[in-house]
């Protein structure tokens, strides 16, 4: 009987240690639950800039600004020095007037005039990233004789699009653009040794050739015969062109006015070659339409399609 009431108090004693032991453990997780729903709690939710970048009805339809055959070209493809360039803009309302590249020690800069005066700074990305960035990120205008606005900013590379956040100091808000740098606006003598084909990397001898071209630019309905026929005189190359239409007046290579070489059929220009596999900037002018109107193209002659005329 004894040994009975023992074994009961026992048993009692056994499950009140357990409940107790619960109890404990549930106190004990408390207040980590408590804690997490405190870190719930803090994470901040994600600010909206949507009011400081123009969108919807304050901005105009963007352009393309790369074409196609452009291939990214860097600092170390160009010999150190500053030149004149062309910089496309996805809109209209951000103008360029001129630009001068400058390329020293690996990289690239561009002190770029505008048409106007309306823009407090630049920054080099994303409307996004431009509100989250400090002044200090900022490209300030500097202000010449003139009156005329300038920007340097820094260029990754030319013929690729680049962001461009501009500030406007009348709506307050960022607006965003692209840009692109026009490698095929620099002299030839701005690229590095090896960047292009010429005769005689290509081992070209004097004779008489045919070669493949490429027309680019305009409104992509003229043509130009192809492949053409290249000579090769004194290690010089000088190509013929004969277009599609006999409605071209002159062309300009290289600054150069050039006018056709037939009085009858489709205009037919000889034009000196450049470089092989380089997209070369070419004026046409045409008088098909009421007045006459200069088109700009670029041919590009295949290097490596050149067979000599047996």
């Amino acid at each position: 009987m004894k040994k009975r009431m023992i074994c009961g108090w026992l048993a009692t004693l056994l499950v009140a240690t357990t409940l107790l032991s619960g109890c404990g453990a549930k106190e004990a997780e408390a207040p980590q639950e408590v804690q997490e729903s405190a870190k719930v709690e803090e994470t901040p939710a994600a600010e909206d800039h949507s009011d400081k970048i123009a969108s919807g009805s304050e901005t105009i339809e963007a352009v393309e600004v790369v074409e196609d055959g452009m291939v990214p070209v860097t600092a170390d493809q160009l010999v150190d020095g500053t030149y004149d360039i062309e910089v496309a803009s996805s809109s209209e309302m951000f103008h360029i007037e001129t630009a001068t590249l400058t390329v020293a020690d690996g990289k690239m800069t561009c002190d770029m005039t505008m048409g106007g005066t309306g823009y407090l700074y630049l920054y080099m990305g994303t409307g996004e990233e431009a509100v989250a960035a400090t002044e200090n990120d900022y490209v300030n205008f500097e202000e010449d004789s003139e009156g005329a606005h300038h920007f340097v900013v820094p260029v990754a590379s030319l013929d690729s699009a680049i962001d461009c956040a501009a500030f406007s100091k009348k709506k307050e808000k960022w607006y965003e653009r692209q840009l692109c740098f026009r490698a095929d606006s620099l002299p030839l003598e701005a690229f590095a040794e090896g960047m292009y084909d010429t005769v005689a990397s290509l081992g070209v001898e004097d004779g008489e050739y045919l070669v493949d071209v490429t027309l680019t630019g305009g409104s992509g309905k003229a043509s130009v015969d192809n492949p053409a026929y290249m000579w090769v005189a004194d290690g010089k190359a000088t190509v013929s062109l004969v277009w599609s239409s006999p409605n071209y007046d002159y062309m300009v290579v290289g600054g150069e006015k050039y006018l056709p070489v037939n009085a009858d059929g489709n205009a037919q220009f000889d034009i000196p070659v450049a470089a092989f596999n380089y997209r070369m900037p070419v004026t046409a002018d045409t008088t098909a339409m009421s007045t006459p109107h200069e088109i700009a193209y670029h041919i590009t002659l295949d290097g490596d399609s050149i067979k000599e005329i047996q």
